[in-house]
């Protein structure tokens, strides 16, 4: 009997089907139109992944491929020669100075390291200095250095003058790009020479220690230079009146001539073992000896007793920098150009005559002067 009334057990029927009955056909089409997007998201974050790790392995592979030059027992030196050393003049030098075969040394050079003249120590610095020149000279070159220094900027690499190399005028730029393990090494087939006045300029990071000129012969700083890095010369070194050195002058067979010349140490923790790294130090004493020779003055080495005549046997140690303290970081001459500015403008402001100070008025209310 059918009253109109439904039955309890009659299934009601309604407009589409009942969510608990909805066939899966829709939730997998939704499904189907995400995934594209879904898998896209997932493939880029993957790939962010791998090129980040790309990146991190290849920076460490350009790290562990660069070039480095261990100067071993050669590191603490700041002239090393193989004939003869010869001196004019207030010459200033504040690492140590060694000869290997030969036995002269004259002109009086004040050495504020130790001396070694042909004795254990110098034959070990000399048989240091010829595994470092032969380690920067067999580095894979990354380009041409041309002829003529004068007005170029390098990068860290290694970069090669198939036969002379010249400094002419003015300055070369070596631009480190705020990394201070960047090392710079050119490759000279036969001589170094730069000319008066002429200067290395080290920017962003560039330290003297992470500096080496492999020559083939001979170099020749002209008058004035200022000259950064460690010079390995095959043969003779000469450095001309008043040239400063920021780094070592190592000449391997030949002679080692100076004439009024400072030559401060570019030490950095890795400067013998050649690992890279490490903050650029000197002394108190060379930080004043920068600024003199920034100047034009000449460093005569305060107290200590200098080199004289021919020395010969196992060297004499030509007095230790007295009252040196312990040493702090330097970038180059640069530090020694500021005190030489921060010291005129003190000698400005006391030569400048002050206004006389005015009366105070009076601080009674009321009481106005006019």
């Amino acid at each position: 009997m059918n009253s109109g009334v439904r039955s309890q057990h009659q299934t009601p029927t309604h407009r589409g089907v009942s969510p608990q009955h909805q066939p899966p056909t829709g939730d997998f089409l939704a499904v189907k139109r995400r995934s594209p997007r879904k898998a896209g998201r997932r493939t880029f974050r993957v790939g962010l992944i791998l090129l980040g790790s790309l990146s991190t392995l290849i920076f460490a592979s350009s790290a562990l491929g660069a070039p480095t030059v261990g100067l071993g027992k050669a590191a603490s030196f700041s002239v090393l020669g193989g004939s003869t050393i010869t001196n004019t003049g207030n010459t200033t030098m504040f690492g140590d100075l060694g000869l290997a075969p030969g036995s002269s040394v004259t002109g009086g050079p004040v050495v504020l390291g130790e001396t070694h003249i042909d004795d254990a120590v110098a034959n070990e610095a000399k048989s240091a200095l010829t595994t470092a020149a032969t380690t920067a000279e067999h580095e894979a070159s990354n380009g041409s250095a041309g002829e003529d220094l004068a007005g170029h900027a390098f990068l860290p690499g290694v970069y090669t003058a198939s036969s002379s190399l010249l400094l002419s005028s003015g300055s070369v730029t070596l631009n480190a790009q705020g990394d201070p393990n960047a090392v710079f090494i050119f490759q000279i087939g036969t001589t170094l020479t730069t000319g008066s006045n002429t200067s290395v300029s080290l920017i962003n990071g560039a330290q003297a220690c992470n500096v080496f000129w492999r020559v083939g012969s001979s170099a020749t700083l002209g008058t004035g230079t200022h000259f950064v890095g460690t010079i390995m010369a095959a043969d003779s070194i000469t450095a001309n009146t008043r040239a400063t050195i920021h780094g070592r002058l190592l000449a391997q067979t030949a002679a080692v001539t100076l004439e009024e010349n400072t030559i401060t140490t570019s030490t950095c923790a890795s400067s013998s073992s050649g690992s890279g790294g490490g903050t650029e130090t000197t002394t108190p004493a060379e930080t004043a000896a920068l600024e003199k020779a920034a100047a034009g003055e000449t460093t005569t080495g305060g107290a200590t007793t200098p080199v004289t005549g021919t020395t010969t046997g196992a060297g004499v140690a030509a007095g230790k920098a007295v009252g040196v303290t312990a040493p702090v970081p330097i970038a180059s001459k640069s530090i020694a150009k500021h005190h030489k500015r921060h010291k005129r403008h003190t000698a400005r402001k006391a030569a400048k005559p002050h206004s006389p100070a005015r009366p105070a008025l009076p601080h009674r209310r009321g009481s106005f002067t006019g």
